[in-house]
């Protein structure tokens, strides 16, 4: 590699030294992070807020766009799985940057039960560095990473799933639930 090309993907990697690096956010949360403070609208009329959660562990999952293929595997994956997760005493919560009206629609074509929030301004997405910079076809936009955050009683962040694979992200957080009841 020469050095030209070298410096361009060099700074693409490790940023121009301010911290922020290119494609992704300036926060991004960590293993063993506390669990950023938030209240969202959510899907049938219903809020959803970390003061309501306090003591109790919930999955997190940032998605993209309201009923694409992707975002509707990941979900319908989930509602399959919520009277297992259920069991764990595991609440799940969704969250895009659609607004709650389309949420609503997507929830009730798929029999969807459990909350999805909408996050219009992307600031709790921002502040879990799931807001990120993405291309397609050559054009650069930015966009919900999809990625889940496991939260235990405490509120501490105990995994991570970054970049998640609609059709096993139900199978991967049942396993950490039980991994995390365990714990406690």
């Amino acid at each position: 590699m020469n050095k030209a090309r070298f410096s361009v993907f060099h700074d693409l990697i490790a940023g121009d030294g301010s911290g922020n690096h290119a494609g992704m956010t300036t926060s991004s949360i960590q293993t063993g992070d506390r669990a950023p403070a938030f209240s969202l609208p959510a899907s049938a009329g219903r809020t959803v807020d970390t003061a309501s959660l306090s003591g109790k562990p919930y999955l997190l999952y940032f998605y993209p766009k309201a009923d694409t293929p992707g975002c509707t595997t990941q979900a319908c994956g989930i509602q399959e799985a919520l009277p297992a997760l259920g069991k764990l005493d595991l609440t799940v919560i969704g969250v895009s940057p659609d607004a709650v009206a389309k949420i609503d629609r997507f929830a009730g074509k798929f029999g969807l039960t459990f909350p999805l929030a909408s996050d219009e301004d992307h600031k709790l997405a921002e502040a879990y560095g799931t807001w990120v910079e993405k291309s397609m076809y050559g054009k650069t936009y930015m966009g919900m990473e999809r990625s889940s955050f496991l939260v235990d009683g405490d509120g501490v962040v105990r995994n991570i799933w970054r970049k998640v694979k609609p059709a096993d992200h139900a199978a991967l957080v049942a396993e950490a639930a039980r991994n995390l009841t365990a714990e406690d």
